[in-house]
């Protein structure tokens, strides 16, 4: 099963979100990552904090939806709800659900502020991919309706 991660610019949350899922996931599952509008280069901020977590980043980087190797069995949106942000819905026949995050990459503040923000972003998002592998992934990947059903429940936690 290949799970994408998405969010417009396709530098940070998606990156987060791809990188921990791979690190965590089990056998046959794989996260991707893509953007509606990707900025062509990560976030020093995520990829920071990621080496830090012992999270690999080789071979990631910011790619747009269109140039993706497959198309993905499940679409997990990331962005925020901030004000005129453009959540791209990715067209196909994928589970698609929504966990958004507020993107660290905007916030504003001393180095110990920004730095507490990736660490926010990037805790809700581990927390969340943790209660999603933590699901009977053998069962629900036969059932599209509970395993959407289980997405969107996790979607607003830590919210």
């Amino acid at each position: 099963m290949n799970v994408l991660f998405l969010c417009t610019g396709n530098s940070c949350r998606s990156l987060m979100g791809e990188a921990t899922f791979n690190h965590l996931a089990p056998t046959g599952w794989h996260g991707l990552s893509a953007g509606s509008k990707p900025l062509g280069r990560l976030n020093s901020g995520a990829v920071a904090l990621l080496i830090e977590k012992g999270i690999s980043i080789e071979g990631y980087f910011s790619k747009s939806w269109n140039d993706l190797p497959l198309v993905p069995d499940i679409v997990i949106s990331v962005c925020g709800n901030a004000a005129n942000e453009t959540c791209p819905a990715y067209l196909g026949s994928a589970i698609r659900s929504h966990w958004g995050v507020e993107d660290p990459a905007h916030f504003e503040g001393t180095e110990a502020e920004i730095k507490a923000a990736f660490e926010t972003a990037y805790g809700i998002l581990r927390f969340r991919i943790e209660q999603f592998l933590a699901l009977p992934l053998d069962e629900l990947k036969n059932d599209p309706a509970r395993l959407k059903a289980e997405l969107d429940r996790i979607g607003p936690l830590l919210a």
